[in-house]
């Protein structure tokens, strides 16, 4: 009676130790792939700021050139005869049709 009565506790015990222990680790491994994919974000947002770094210096460096351009009196002139169609006293500005190759 003892013997079957020591079974039963056993069998009892792995009854409930087993459910709590595939619960356990399968919080775990969710747990886990949750924070794997968080990381994997997380590379994916640094790759794409490191490329918008690059393009923006880039574009500074750019607008660094178009300063230094604009700091030089003969080139705003020109650039402005140019693009606005403006003119020194006495100069006719005469606008050629745009060749369409």
């Amino acid at each position: 009676m003892v013997a079957k009565k020591k079974k039963n506790t056993v069998k009892y015990r792995l009854f409930l130790f087993i459910p709590i222990c595939v619960t356990i680790l399968a919080i775990v491994v969710v747990s886990v792939g949750n924070y794997w994919v968080q990381i994997a974000e997380k590379y994916q947002e640094k790759k794409q700021l490191e490329d918008e770094i690059v393009a923006l210096k880039e574009k500074e460096e750019q607008l660094k050139v178009d300063v230094e351009r604009l700091e030089d009196p003969d080139y705003v002139a020109r650039y402005a005869r140019e693009k606005y169609m403006y003119s020194k006293e006495g100069e006719i500005i005469l606008r050629l049709p745009e060749d369409d190759e």
